[in-house]
């Protein structure tokens, strides 16, 4: 690194009191570059881009494979100091200069920030400084990116019920049976979950009941999918004795910040199991499963309203506005379409989820974003992220 740069930083304007983005707002902010003496500069530009990725390893030794596949939503640059023929490159002077960015995040149906076990959604604005003879000098922050809470399907709304018998032959006698109804599918970032469970052990044995609400990631590359679960809720209940009826009301608060279930990405998913089940030792145990939506809050990121009255964009858009001239995945019918459609619940029989138009939705070059959402004053809260380029 030389000696002459001082700071490279890269600052962005908070648009709400979360800190999050989604599709159709504004990234604003400005890149400031600080130099002790007069340098020499090929280019500088910012860019922001999205992107899905996923990675994994199976086997061993010889036959050690590694499964991949990347998905990128969109690519938007915007330079400052554009790429010449010049061949000592353009001069910028000792002091401390302020590079302004606008972008505007495209409306199209991506999923949301995650990182899992084998793949992540990121979102990031990144700044490039380029010199004559030296190396690339660069940093870059990460946006969290959600999803508008648009208003709640009316499937979603409606309840979930199950009946389970089970029949006892070795280590017992009789017959238990559970019926578990849920208030509904689709349930928002720290709600609360509530189910009904009602048991009858006519059996000679005594059970425990038992529930579960666990997060499903599944990765595709091609052909070949991997998954991977984490436990949101495990809890136990109390003890039914034998020749005994019980009935429970089961509540789970769900975290602020639990990821919400998303579909809407060819190479990640991320789905929720609600499972109840009575605890049978030496026997397998009578279970009721049901598929459960997570949505984002409604103060986490609303529905979106349109631009506020008179709202111009400033600057205007430029021609060095550059979207990558890509492809976007193909999105399916809505965020959960399997989840929609009672004939495929609990869970889609295909992971992959092939499409049968491959790209109706590519980018085009020449595409110029327009504003779609309130600006904030730049005064306001700002993030900054420093390189610091020793002497």
């Amino acid at each position: 690194m030389s000696r002459s740069i001082k700071k490279l930083s890269l600052q962005y304007n908070q648009i709400n009191e979360s800190n999050t983005f989604s599709s159709g707002d504004i990234v604003e902010g400005r890149v400031v570059l600080e130099v002790i003496k007069e340098i020499k500069v090929n280019s500088l530009f910012v860019k922001l881009t999205g992107d899905a990725h996923v990675s994994w390893t199976e086997g061993s030794g010889d036959d050690e494979t590694t499964y991949s596949d990347h998905e990128r939503y969109f690519k938007l640059k915007q330079y400052f100091i554009q790429e010449s023929l010049k061949k000592d490159g353009t001069v910028i002077r000792s002091g401390s200069h302020v590079f302004p960015f606008r972008f505007q995040l495209p409306q199209q149906n991506m999923p949301p920030s995650f990182k899992g076990f084998r793949g992540w959604v990121k979102y990031v604005l990144t700044v490039n400084l380029s010199r004559p003879w030296k190396s690339t000098s660069s940093t870059h922050t990460e946006l969290n990116f959600v999803l508008r809470n648009d208003g709640t399907s009316d499937h979603l709304l409606q309840p979930q019920s199950g009946t389970q018998d089970k029949k006892m032959k070795l280590f017992g006698s009789g017959k238990m049976s559970m019926n578990v109804t849920a208030e509904k599918t689709g349930y928002m970032q720290g709600e609360t979950i509530r189910v009904f469970v009602d048991i009858d052990n006519s059996s000679s044995r005594d059970v425990k009941l038992k529930y579960s609400l666990k997060q499903q990631q599944t990765f595709i590359a091609g052909r070949n999918t991997n998954s991977g679960f984490n436990y949101i809720v495990k809890e136990t209940r109390d003890r039914i004795p034998s020749g005994e009826k019980s009935k429970f009301i089961v509540d789970m608060t769900l975290p602020h910040d639990l990821t919400v279930t998303f579909e809407n990405c060819r190479i990640l998913k991320v789905q929720y199991e609600l499972k109840v089940y009575l605890d049978v030792s030496f026997a397998s145990d009578p279970e009721v499963k049901f598929p459960v939506v997570i949505l984002p809050a409604e103060q986490q990121c609303p529905p979106w309203q349109g631009p506020p009255g008179g709202f111009q964009p400033y600057p205007p858009p430029q021609p060095n506005l550059v979207p990558y001239p890509g492809e976007l995945p193909p999105p399916p019918a809505g965020l959960y379409p399997n989840l929609y459609d009672p004939t495929v619940l609990p869970y889609p029989g295909d992971a992959a989820g092939v499409y049968p138009n491959p790209n109706p939705h590519a980018i085009q070059p020449g595409f110029q974003p327009a504003p779609s959402a309130p600006v904030y004053d730049p005064n306001q809260s700002t993030k900054e992220f420093t390189l610091n380029v020793p002497y």
